[in-house]
């Protein structure tokens, strides 16, 4: 799978979602969502948790951004879709872990995963409140012993991947983290419709939703104008 750098940040172009689930799942990856804001305000921290792991285009602006360096055919992957075709793939197979949200909406997502999947086997979960050494030294001891092949981290960039590198140092494991992907799942938070989506409309949106985004929005425009001007 074809990878380029965007402002420093390795970003993979797979052709469809099924390839990078493929290649994640054969090399035990830590998959990483990139998007406009994650290339426009890349620091060298930033950079190296991404370019350590597998970053894939979860929003448009990557897509653009990898067009533009010449990669064809890229398909535009959200990571609050990606998790769930991965446990459509995997359900029956394979063994989860989930950590990530508080602690209603890790007991909601976990309810909901197996009234839709009754077969999911799903090793153990917790909220994503860990407040002490303890409790993470806890939680990676008991990924050691349930070994599960996939697992599934909510807990906002960068502190999820730096967790998820954390145990992979001892369970290598397909990793992914979501952010607020749990609130999305079971309707806490609402999604944009399909027609936003589908017209790669979701920041406007949220923008309509949240007006007090539009700070956070104008740094859209500086990325379009840099895009265009090949200063990627």
């Amino acid at each position: 799978m074809n990878y380029k750098e965007l402002n420093g940040v390795k970003t993979y172009a797979p052709q469809s979602r099924k390839e990078l689930i493929d290649y994640a799942f054969e090399n035990k990856s830590i998959l990483v969502a990139i998007n406009a804001e994650k290339i426009l305000h890349a620091t060298n921290e930033s950079r190296d948790i991404i370019n350590r792991n597998l970053g894939y285009p979860d929003g448009v602006g990557a897509v653009w951004a990898l067009e533009k360096k010449g990669e064809k055919n890229v398909v535009k992957i959200p990571g609050c879709e990606l998790w769930l075709d991965i446990v459509a793939q995997f359900h029956e197979s394979e063994t989860f872990y989930l950590v990530g949200g508080k602690e209603e909406i890790i007991q909601q997502t976990v309810q909901q995963l197996k009234e839709k999947y009754p077969n999911i086997k799903i090793a153990n979960f917790r909220n994503g409140y860990i407040k002490t050494e303890e409790e993470k030294q806890a939680l990676i001891s008991d990924i050691v012993e349930k070994k599960p092949s996939i697992i599934f981290v909510a807990m906002g960039s960068p502190k999820q991947e730096l967790l998820m590198e954390e145990i992979q140092q001892k369970h290598s494991a397909l990793y992914q983290g979501l952010g607020g992907s749990f609130d999305v799942f079971t309707g806490n938070v609402d999604r944009a419709p399909k027609w936003w989506i589908n017209n790669n409309l979701e920041w406007a949106y949220r923008l309509v939703k949240q007006p007090s985004r539009i700070k956070r929005q104008i740094h859209l425009v500086r990325f379009f104008v840099k895009l265009k001007l090949g200063r990627f």
